[in-house]
C-alpha cells in the first residue's frame, strides 16, 4: 500500500511543461528574455495581459514556432508519452501531442490553396470551391467511426457538416477549428483568444466545451481577456511587455478583479482633439436623401434562408447599432450594402439615392463606404506596411495597387497618429500584433472620410484601454463630422455614445 502511494506522489510531482529562463528570438527581434514558467500536471492556465503584451507570442513559442536561443522548454508530457508507448515513427515529436486553435483559420480551397478572396462566401459559384466542414474534419467522404464522432459531440457540428467552410459564421468557425484540434486527441490544447467575435450564448457554450475538454484529461492553456476565463481554469499568468508580471490561482485572480479600483477615465488629449478638428475640416461634403433603403429583402442559399422580409432605412448622419447572435445574418446584410453580395440585384435596395442594378458599379458604392470586418486583415498581402494598408482605403482595394501621393500618405499617417499607432507605419502589417492590425484597418476605413462607415466588430482584439480610446475618437468624429455609422458588436459596452438607433436581427429557424 505504501509503495502505491509513493508511485502516485512521484507521478503527481512531475510537471507537465517547464519554460526555464528562455530567451526567444524571431528574425532580429528578441521576443522574451529570461522568462520562466512551470505548469504542473492537473493545472489549467489562462494567459492575460494588454494587447501586444506577448500572449499569442508565448503560445507560439510553446508550439515551437520561434527559436529558443538560451534556456530550455521541457515538454514533460511528451517524455512521459514516449516512455509508455512503442513509437516507430522517427519523426514523432512533442508537436504530435499538441493542438492549437488560433485566431485565424487555415481553411483551403479544393485546389489546396488558401487564396480565398473576401467576397467569396457571398458568391455561390465560387463559395463551392471551398471544401465542406465534413471534408475539413474527416477528409475523404465515407462513414465516420462513432468513437471519432464522440470526441466532438459536445460541439453540435452535425448540422454544419455539409456547409462550405467559407460560409461559416464566427461562432461556427470557432467550433469547427476546435473540433479539428480535438480530433487530434492532444495532450496539450492551446487556444488563442477563443471567445473573440462570439455572441453571449456562443461564449457561454464555449466555456462549457472548454470545461468538458479539461474534464476529459486534456491540459489547456488559453490566451484570453480577464472577463472570459472558464471555470475549469485553475491558474492565471499575467504578461506585460513580454514579461511575466504575476502568477495567480484562479481564485486569487477573480478576487483581485472584483476589488480592483475603478479604471481611469479615458479622454482625448488636447493635441488629439486639435488633430481631429484638422482632419474634420478637410472632410468632403455629401448630399444624399437616403443612405440605405431596403424593402422586403430576402437572401437565400440553397434551402437556407438567411434574411426574409427585412425593411431598413438609414438617413444621413444616423448612427445605428446592428445586433444579433452569430449566424443571424448580420454579415450578409452588410454585404448587401457594401456591394459584395450579388443577391442585392434581386432585391429592392437603394444605396446613396440610387437603386441597385441601375447601372452603378461596385466601385461606385465602395468609394462611399469605409468598412472594417473581423476577417478583413487576413486578405492583405504579406509585403504591405501598415501605412500602405491605411492608404489603400483611398482606393477601396486589398493592398495598394495605385500610386499614392504625398498628401494621401500624410493624411493616412495623421489617422494613424489619432489612433496611437503611428510608430507602426513602416512595420509589416502581417507581423504586427493583432490589436495593431485592427487599429490599422480602422484608420483605413476613416482615411477618405466617406458618407457611410460600417464597423463590423471593430473592437475585436483590442484591450480595454484601446477600446475606450477608440470609442472616444468615434464620438468626437460624430461631433465634428456629418457622418453616418453602422456599428456591429456582441458587447454593449463597446457601442459609442453617439449611437442611438438599433436594428436587432433574429436567427431564422
Amino acid at each position: 500500500m505504501s509503495r502505491q502511494f509513493y508511485v502516485n506522489e512521484t507521478i503527481r510531482t512531475v510537471p507537465l511543461l517547464t519554460l526555464r529562463n528562455i530567451r526567444v528570438r524571431y528574425l532580429d527581434t528578441t521576443l522574451f528574455e529570461d522568462l520562466s514558467w512551470q505548469i504542473e500536471n492537473g493545472e489549467q492556465w489562462a494567459i492575460v495581459g494588454k494587447s501586444g503584451s506577448g500572449k499569442t507570442t508565448l503560445l507560439n513559442t510553446i508550439t515551437g514556432k520561434y527559436n529558443v536561443i538560451n534556456g530550455a522548454i521541457e515538454h514533460h508530457y511528451y517524455n512521459a508519452y514516449r516512455d509508455s508507448h512503442d513509437i516507430k515513427d522517427p519523426y514523432f515529436n512533442y508537436r504530435h501531442l499538441q493542438a492549437t486553435v488560433g485566431q485565424q483559420h487555415d481553411f483551403k480551397n479544393r485546389s489546396n490553396t488558401t487564396e480565398f478572396y473576401y467576397q467569396q462566401r457571398f458568391n455561390s459559384a465560387d463559395a463551392d470551391e471551398a471544401i465542406s466542414v465534413r471534408e475539413y474534419l474527416f477528409g475523404e467522404p465515407g462513414d465516420v467511426l462513432p468513437s471519432i464522432l464522440a470526441l466532438i459531440e459536445p460541439l453540435n457540428l452535425e448540422p454544419l457538416l455539409p456547409k462550405a467552410l467559407i460560409k461559416l459564421s464566427n461562432g461556427e468557425t470557432r467550433r469547427t477549428l476546435l473540433a479539428k484540434a480535438l480530433l487530434k486527441q492532444p495532450k496539450l490544447l492551446l487556444l488563442d483568444n477563443p471567445f473573440v467575435g462570439l455572441d453571449v450564448k456562443a461564449r457561454q457554450h464555449l466555456h462549457g466545451i472548454i470545461n468538458h475538454v479539461i474534464e476529459s484529461g486534456t491540459a489547456v492553456i488559453l490566451a484570453t481577456m480577464p472577463g472570459e476565463i472558464p471555470s475549469g481554469i485553475t491558474h492565471v499568468l499575467q504578461l506585460d511587455q513580454n514579461r511575466v508580471v504575476n502568477k495567480f490561482t484562479r481564485q486569487e485572480f477573480v478576487s483581485q478583479q472584483r476589488v480592483k479600483a475603478p479604471g481611469q477615465s479615458f479622454e482625448l488629449q488636447p493635441a488629439e482633439i486639435a488633430l481631429l478638428r484638422q482632419l474634420a475640416a478637410a472632410a468632403p461634403s455629401y448630399n444624399f436623401q437616403q443612405i440605405v433603403h431596403m424593402e422586403k429583402v430576402k437572401v437565400k442559399y440553397g434551402e437556407s434562408t438567411i434574411l426574409e422580409n427585412l425593411d431598413w432605412t438609414i438617413l444621413p448622419e444616423e448612427k445605428w447599432a446592428l445586433l444579433g447572435p452569430n449566424g443571424a445574418g448580420k454579415s450578409t446584410l452588410l454585404s448587401l450594402i457594401n456591394g459584395d453580395n450579388p443577391q442585392a440585384y434581386a432585391n429592392n435596395i437603394i444605396l446613396f439615392d440610387r437603386k441597385r442594378g441601375s447601372g452603378e458599379s461596385i466601385w461606385d458604392i465602395k468609394k462611399k463606404i469605409g468598412f472594417v470586418s473581423p476577417e478583413l486583415h487576413q486578405y492583405f498581402p504579406n509585403n504591405s506596411s501598415c501605412l500602405q494598408v491605411v492608404a489603400s482605403g483611398y482606393f477601396d482595394t486589398i493592398g495598394v495597387h495605385h500610386k499614392v501621393n504625398a498628401e494621401q500618405l500624410g493624411n493616412a499617417l495623421k489617422w494613424m497618429q489619432l489612433l496611437g499607432i503611428q510608430y507602426f507605419a513602416e512595420k509589416s502589417f502581417k507581423f504586427c500584433p493583432g490589436s495593431i492590425q485592427r487599429l490599422t484597418l480602422l484608420a483605413r476605413a476613416l482615411v477618405k472620410q466617406p458618407p457611410l462607415l460600417i464597423f463590423d466588430e471593430p473592437c475585436q482584439g483590442l484591450d480595454q484601454e484601446q477600446k475606450e480610446h477608440f470609442k472616444q475618437v468615434i464620438d468626437m468624429l460624430c461631433k465634428y463630422i456629418p457622418m453616418t455609422l453602422i456599428f456591429v458588436t456582441h458587447y454593449s459596452d463597446e457601442i459609442p455614445t453617439a449611437v442611438d438607433k438599433l436594428l436587432e436581427l433574429k436567427k431564422l429557424a
